[in-house]
Protein backbone atom coordinates (compact mmCIF):
# COMPACT_ATOMS: atom_id res chain seq x y z
CA UNK A 1 0.00 0.00 0.00
CA UNK A 2 1.23 3.22 -0.85
CA UNK A 3 -0.13 6.60 1.09
CA UNK A 4 -0.12 10.11 0.59
CA UNK A 5 -1.23 12.98 2.80
CA UNK A 6 -3.50 15.30 1.14
CA UNK A 7 -3.86 18.61 1.97
CA UNK A 8 -6.10 21.17 0.35
CA UNK A 9 -5.10 24.56 -0.73
CA UNK A 10 -6.99 28.40 -1.50
CA UNK A 11 -3.60 29.18 -3.43
CA UNK A 12 -1.53 27.01 -4.92
CA UNK A 13 2.08 29.09 -5.09
CA UNK A 14 1.28 29.93 -1.04
CA UNK A 15 1.15 26.52 -0.35
CA UNK A 16 4.23 25.22 -2.72
CA UNK A 17 6.07 28.14 -0.76
CA UNK A 18 5.46 26.98 2.26
CA UNK A 19 7.16 23.68 1.99
CA UNK A 20 10.16 25.14 -0.22
CA UNK A 21 10.43 27.23 2.58
CA UNK A 22 10.66 24.32 5.12
CA UNK A 23 12.94 22.60 2.73
CA UNK A 24 10.73 20.37 1.18
CA UNK A 25 11.37 19.26 -2.11
CA UNK A 26 8.90 19.16 -4.99
CA UNK A 27 8.68 15.52 -6.67
CA UNK A 28 5.68 15.49 -9.07
CA UNK A 29 3.85 18.17 -10.70
CA UNK A 30 0.49 15.60 -11.10
CA UNK A 31 0.00 15.37 -8.50
CA UNK A 32 1.91 18.02 -6.94
CA UNK A 33 3.66 15.98 -4.36
CA UNK A 34 6.62 17.34 -1.68
CA UNK A 35 8.61 15.35 1.14
CA UNK A 36 11.23 15.48 3.37
CA UNK A 37 12.56 12.68 2.57
CA UNK A 38 9.99 10.79 5.60
CA UNK A 39 6.13 12.50 4.82
CA UNK A 40 4.66 12.62 1.37
CA UNK A 41 2.19 15.18 0.96
CA UNK A 42 0.06 15.79 -1.93
CA UNK A 43 -0.93 19.62 -2.47
CA UNK A 44 -4.55 19.49 -3.96
CA UNK A 45 -6.10 22.76 -5.82
CA UNK A 46 -9.11 21.25 -6.50
CA UNK A 47 -12.26 22.95 -4.61
CA UNK A 48 -13.44 19.80 -3.17
CA UNK A 49 -10.14 18.41 -1.76
CA UNK A 50 -10.29 17.96 1.59
CA UNK A 51 -7.57 16.85 4.40
CA UNK A 52 -6.84 13.46 4.95
CA UNK A 53 -4.90 10.54 3.77
CA UNK A 54 -5.10 8.89 -0.13
CA UNK A 55 -4.06 4.84 0.50
CA UNK A 56 -3.63 3.21 -3.11
CA UNK A 57 -4.37 -0.60 -4.15
CA UNK A 58 -4.99 -2.58 -6.97
CA UNK A 59 -8.28 -3.52 -4.68
CA UNK A 60 -9.92 -2.57 -1.94
CA UNK A 61 -12.56 -5.15 -2.56
CA UNK A 62 -12.08 -7.72 0.65
CA UNK A 63 -11.89 -4.27 2.88
CA UNK A 64 -14.35 -2.20 1.82
CA UNK A 65 -16.95 -5.47 2.93
CA UNK A 66 -15.54 -4.98 6.33
CA UNK A 67 -15.82 -1.44 6.44
CA UNK A 68 -19.35 -1.52 5.17
CA UNK A 69 -20.39 -2.58 8.60
CA UNK A 70 -18.35 0.04 10.70
CA UNK A 71 -18.99 3.32 8.93
CA UNK A 72 -20.19 4.82 5.79
CA UNK A 73 -18.70 3.93 2.87
CA UNK A 74 -18.88 6.31 -0.90
CA UNK A 75 -18.31 4.91 -4.31
CA UNK A 76 -15.69 7.61 -5.91
CA UNK A 77 -14.24 7.64 -9.69
CA UNK A 78 -11.38 6.04 -8.44
CA UNK A 79 -12.51 4.08 -5.43
CA UNK A 80 -13.66 5.28 -2.72
CA UNK A 81 -14.45 7.41 0.42
CA UNK A 82 -14.47 6.98 3.84
CA UNK A 83 -13.92 9.17 7.14
CA UNK A 84 -12.17 7.99 10.08
CA UNK A 85 -15.04 8.30 12.13
CA UNK A 86 -13.68 12.06 13.41
CA UNK A 87 -13.47 14.00 10.17
CA UNK A 88 -10.49 12.61 8.11
CA UNK A 89 -11.16 12.06 4.94
CA UNK A 90 -9.58 8.86 3.75
CA UNK A 91 -9.71 8.04 -0.18
CA UNK A 92 -9.18 4.25 -0.86
CA UNK A 93 -7.52 4.73 -4.80
CA UNK A 94 -7.95 1.66 -6.92
CA UNK A 95 -4.98 2.04 -8.89
CA UNK A 96 -1.20 1.33 -9.06
CA UNK A 97 -0.04 5.28 -8.35
CA UNK A 98 2.44 6.47 -11.09
CA UNK A 99 4.44 8.33 -7.89
CA UNK A 100 6.42 5.58 -6.02
CA UNK A 101 7.31 7.41 -2.78
CA UNK A 102 10.21 5.63 -1.46
CA UNK A 103 10.93 7.38 2.05
CA UNK A 104 14.96 8.29 3.30
CA UNK A 105 16.57 6.78 6.20
CA UNK A 106 15.70 10.28 7.80
CA UNK A 107 14.01 13.41 7.74
CA UNK A 108 15.63 16.57 5.69
CA UNK A 109 13.48 19.28 5.90
CA UNK A 110 13.81 22.33 8.82
CA UNK A 111 11.22 20.61 11.09
CA UNK A 112 13.60 17.88 11.93
CA UNK A 113 12.64 14.39 13.11
CA UNK A 114 9.40 13.22 11.93
CA UNK A 115 7.48 10.67 13.37
CA UNK A 116 3.94 10.36 11.87
CA UNK A 117 0.50 11.36 11.94
CA UNK A 118 -1.51 12.52 15.02
CA UNK A 119 -5.25 12.33 15.78
CA UNK A 120 -7.54 13.06 18.11
CA UNK A 121 -10.80 10.95 18.07
CA UNK A 122 -13.64 10.68 19.90
CA UNK A 123 -14.44 7.28 19.30
CA UNK A 124 -10.81 6.00 19.54
CA UNK A 125 -12.45 2.34 19.27
CA UNK A 126 -14.14 2.89 15.54
CA UNK A 127 -11.31 4.53 14.71
CA UNK A 128 -9.27 1.63 15.66
CA UNK A 129 -11.76 -0.59 13.75
CA UNK A 130 -11.82 1.90 10.56
CA UNK A 131 -7.65 1.43 10.35
CA UNK A 132 -7.37 -2.03 11.21
CA UNK A 133 -9.78 -2.84 8.45
CA UNK A 134 -7.30 -1.21 5.97
CA UNK A 135 -4.50 -2.76 7.12
CA UNK A 136 -3.19 -1.01 10.02
CA UNK A 137 -1.40 -3.21 12.76
CA UNK A 138 -0.92 -1.95 16.41
CA UNK A 139 2.62 -0.77 16.80
CA UNK A 140 2.44 0.92 20.40
CA UNK A 141 0.00 1.44 23.63
CA UNK A 142 -3.22 0.40 23.58
CA UNK A 143 -6.64 0.87 22.87
CA UNK A 144 -7.76 0.93 26.57
CA UNK A 145 -5.58 3.10 27.87
CA UNK A 146 -6.61 6.06 24.79
CA UNK A 147 -3.20 6.29 23.29
CA UNK A 148 -1.90 4.05 20.54
CA UNK A 149 -0.21 3.85 17.17
CA UNK A 150 -1.03 1.72 14.51
CA UNK A 151 1.14 1.41 11.09
CA UNK A 152 0.92 0.41 7.63
CA UNK A 153 4.03 -0.29 5.56
CA UNK A 154 5.71 2.25 7.58
CA UNK A 155 3.16 5.11 7.66
CA UNK A 156 2.06 5.32 11.16
CA UNK A 157 -0.93 7.42 12.48
CA UNK A 158 -1.02 8.15 16.56
CA UNK A 159 -4.46 8.27 18.05
CA UNK A 160 -5.18 10.09 21.03
CA UNK A 161 -9.03 10.19 23.44
CA UNK A 162 -9.85 13.83 23.70
CA UNK A 163 -8.64 16.13 26.86
CA UNK A 164 -5.57 14.52 26.37
CA UNK A 165 -3.53 17.34 24.91
CA UNK A 166 -3.47 20.82 26.21
CA UNK A 167 -2.72 22.80 23.15
CA UNK A 168 -4.43 23.43 19.76
CA UNK A 169 -5.17 20.16 17.85
CA UNK A 170 -5.39 19.96 14.25
CA UNK A 171 -6.98 16.59 12.84
CA UNK A 172 -4.70 15.54 11.20
CA UNK A 173 -1.28 16.87 12.13
CA UNK A 174 2.06 15.39 11.00
CA UNK A 175 4.29 15.52 13.84
CA UNK A 176 8.40 16.30 14.50
CA UNK A 177 10.30 14.90 17.73
CA UNK A 178 13.40 17.22 18.35
CA UNK A 179 14.28 16.51 21.84
CA UNK A 180 16.92 19.09 22.56
CA UNK A 181 17.09 20.49 19.55
CA UNK A 182 13.88 21.66 18.93
CA UNK A 183 14.60 25.51 20.53
CA UNK A 184 17.05 25.63 17.34
CA UNK A 185 14.39 24.25 15.02
CA UNK A 186 11.91 26.72 16.44
CA UNK A 187 14.54 29.58 16.37
CA UNK A 188 14.86 28.60 12.19
CA UNK A 189 11.37 29.12 11.57
CA UNK A 190 10.61 32.13 12.87
CA UNK A 191 13.60 33.28 10.36
CA UNK A 192 11.96 31.52 7.85
CA UNK A 193 8.95 33.96 8.36
CA UNK A 194 6.38 30.57 8.88
CA UNK A 195 3.48 32.27 10.80
CA UNK A 196 3.41 30.11 13.88
CA UNK A 197 -0.41 29.25 14.93
CA UNK A 198 0.58 28.08 18.73
CA UNK A 199 3.40 28.60 21.26
CA UNK A 200 3.26 26.38 23.80
CA UNK A 201 5.16 26.88 27.34
CA UNK A 202 2.74 24.88 29.29
CA UNK A 203 5.12 21.43 29.91
CA UNK A 204 8.14 23.99 30.42
CA UNK A 205 8.47 25.15 34.34
CA UNK A 206 10.34 28.23 33.16
CA UNK A 207 7.63 29.04 30.69
CA UNK A 208 9.73 28.95 27.79
CA UNK A 209 8.54 28.31 23.94
CA UNK A 210 10.10 24.77 23.57
CA UNK A 211 6.99 23.68 21.26
CA UNK A 212 5.01 25.13 18.62
CA UNK A 213 2.00 24.52 16.33
CA UNK A 214 2.04 25.67 12.55
CA UNK A 215 -0.11 25.02 9.49
CA UNK A 216 0.39 25.40 6.08
CA UNK A 217 -1.87 27.74 3.74
CA UNK A 218 -4.35 24.64 3.81
CA UNK A 219 -4.99 24.26 7.21
CA UNK A 220 -2.72 21.06 7.52
CA UNK A 221 -1.35 20.77 11.17
CA UNK A 222 1.85 20.32 12.10
CA UNK A 223 3.74 19.61 15.74
CA UNK A 224 6.59 20.92 16.28
CA UNK A 225 7.59 19.60 19.87
CA UNK A 226 10.69 18.16 21.64
CA UNK A 227 9.27 14.27 22.72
Amino acid sequence: MQALIITPTPHLSSSIDFYLKLGFKQISEKPICMTDGKSFVEINPERYSRSGFKFFKETWKEEIKKLESITKVIQIKEGYLISDGNGVWIYLIERIPELVCSDKEASYSVLGNYMGISLESIDPKKSFEIYQAIGFELVFGTLEGGFFSLANHGFTITLMKPNSCPHLFFNPSLTYFNGKNNPEIISKIRTLKIPITEEITYFNKEGIVDNIIIRDPGGLGFFIFND
